[in-house]
C-alpha cells in the first residue's frame, strides 16, 4: 500500500499573512455597516471564522458577531442543518465562512437558513478555493486559489502555533 505524497501549500506564517489580508479586504467593503455576522460551518470552516472575528474586531470599528452552522458536510440535508444562534439577523450582512471551496454543495446547503431571514446581504468566504463548482457557489473572499483534481485532496489545519494547508 503507497501512502500519497503530502506537499505544503502554505505555512503558518503565509496563513497568518492572509488571514490579515482577507480581513482588511472584508473592513474595506463593508466599511458602512453597523455590524457584521460571520457564520461559520461545521470544523475547520469556524476555526476560520473565529479566527477571522478576531482579526475583525482588532481592525474594525463595526461589531462583530459570530454563529455556527452545523450540518453534515458529506451529506447535507436542509432539515439538519443547525444554527448555533437565532438572534435577530433580518437586514444583516452575513459573511458565510469554510476552509475548502470544493464543488459549493456544502455552502449552497449552509445558505438555506438565511435564505429565509431576509438578510441584507451574504458573501462567502473560503481559505482555499478549489474551484471544482457543481453548485452556483463562489467565493466574495479567497485566502488562496488553487487548480486540483478531483482525486486529490486539501486539508487546513488552523492550529493556533503551526498552521499549514496540505495538498495529498
Amino acid at each position: 500500500m503507497t501512502q500519497k505524497a503530502k506537499i505544503l501549500v502554505l505555512n503558518h506564517h503565509q496563513i497568518q499573512q492572509k488571514i490579515t489580508r482577507i480581513a482588511f479586504e472584508i473592513y474595506e467593503r463593508n466599511a458602512g455597516e453597523k455590524q457584521l455576522t460571520i457564520v461559520g460551518l461545521t470544523g475547520m470552516g469556524y476555526v476560520f471564522a473565529e479566527l477571522m472575528v478576531a482579526k475583525l474586531k482588532e481592525i474594525a470599528p463595526f461589531e462583530v458577531q459570530l454563529i455556527k452552522v452545523e450540518l453534515d458536510k458529506s451529506n447535507p440535508k436542509i432539515e439538519e442543518i443547525i444554527l448555533s444562534e437565532h438572534g435577530p439577523l433580518e437586514g444583516k450582512s452575513i459573511i458565510l465562512v469554510d476552509d475548502v471551496l470544493n464543488t459549493g454543495k456544502t455552502l449552497a446547503f449552509a445558505m438555506v437558513p438565511f435564505l429565509e431571514l431576509n438578510v441584507k446581504k451574504m458573501e462567502v468566504l473560503v481559505f482555499v478555493n478549489r474551484s471544482h463548482k457543481l453548485f452556483p457557489v463562489a467565493a466574495d473572499y479567497t485566502g488562496y486559489e488553487l487548480a486540483t483534481t478531483l482525486n486529490e485532496h486539501i486539508t487546513v489545519n488552523l492550529d493556533p502555533n503551526a498552521s499549514t494547508v496540505h495538498l495529498h
